[in-house]
């Protein structure tokens, strides 16, 4: 399988300019097709339960929101037109084979509702890291709701590469799945490396299965335990950083939400300090 069709939904918050950028330079190196997805919710949509709101408050209402959401369309284009030149892409509404394009599509609705719908349709979600660490619906939504894999990136990001490749292993389904899902660009890569904590690496038969799964893709890994701290999280980011890896796949979350990541703890250390891409699998 080839990430050929990237979704990127594009949530409020600052940085616009440097996360639009973050994501074409992602679509630029799979060459894939990106579409990149705005949307706003109607007053009438978010006060249907408010009765008392004239009709004409309301369409009055509609109306502003509506010539808003031009204002920033065009707000986002102008940016998007001027990025897209920086990269080298193409501006296109539809995907070219072997040449990456991107494109701003638009909705109008609850901002989580649509996502959940128009993320399906992609091989790849991609997602910046939240502001200050706070999980929003756009963010969550975009990882788990899509069933695809999901690659959050550095809300400021000068280049995208993935040569040199970390997993994070906890003897998980997500790890399982985040790796499979990986494998396109685990071949790519020109280093792979595994690592894990005494917790998960107690069975070191475990971990030859891996690699041998691995190896019958034509995947040449390397493996140790690394100690943990009692920061979650920590231990792997340090590790990804002292490295110079350029990602990280790691089975970041599971029945218990985005609250999990791996080694067991909480997600908030590794979205407030990670500058590395993370691939992740729900």
């Amino acid at each position: 399988m080839e990430y050929k069709r990237i979704f990127f939904p594009l949530g409020g918050g600052g940085e616009l300019r440097s996360r639009i950028h973050g994501a074409l330079l992602i679509g630029n190196y799979f060459k894939a097709h990106l579409e990149i997805f705005k949307s706003q919710a109607r007053p009438s949509q978010i006060m249907k339960f408010d009765n008392s709101l004239p009709d004409t408050v309301l369409k009055e209402l509609n109306a502003m929101t509506k010539d808003r959401l031009k204002e920033e369309i065009n707000e986002h284009e102008i940016i998007f037109k001027e990025e897209i030149k920086k990269v080298g892409s193409t501006s296109s509404s539809k995907s070219k084979n072997n040449t990456a394009t991107a494109t701003i599509i638009t909705g109008e609705g609850f901002r989580s509702k649509l996502i959940e719908e128009e993320s399906k349709y992609c091989d790849l979600v991609i997602v910046s890291t939240p502001h200050e660490a706070r999980i929003t619906a756009t963010f969550e939504t975009a990882v788990t709701k899509s069933g695809k894999p999901a690659l959050m990136f550095p809300r400021k990001m000068k280049k995208f590469s993935a040569e040199k490749i970390l997993i994070g292993w906890n003897n998980s389904p997500e790890a399982a799945r985040a790796v499979s899902e990986s494998i396109p660009l685990l071949k790519n890569a020109k280093k792979v490396h595994i690592i894990s904590s005494k917790k998960y690496g107690k069975d070191l038969n475990q971990i030859s299965k891996l690699q041998n799964y691995l190896e019958d893709h034509g995947i040449d890994t390397s493996f140790e335990i690394v100690k943990t701290t009692k920061t979650p999280g920590q231990a792997l980011l340090k590790y990804a950083k002292d490295g110079k890896f350029d990602l990280i796949v790691a089975g970041a979350f599971g029945h218990r939400g985005l609250r999990e990541l791996m080694f067991g703890g909480t997600t908030k250390y590794m979205l407030k300090n990670s500058d590395i891409p993370i691939f992740m699998a729900h």
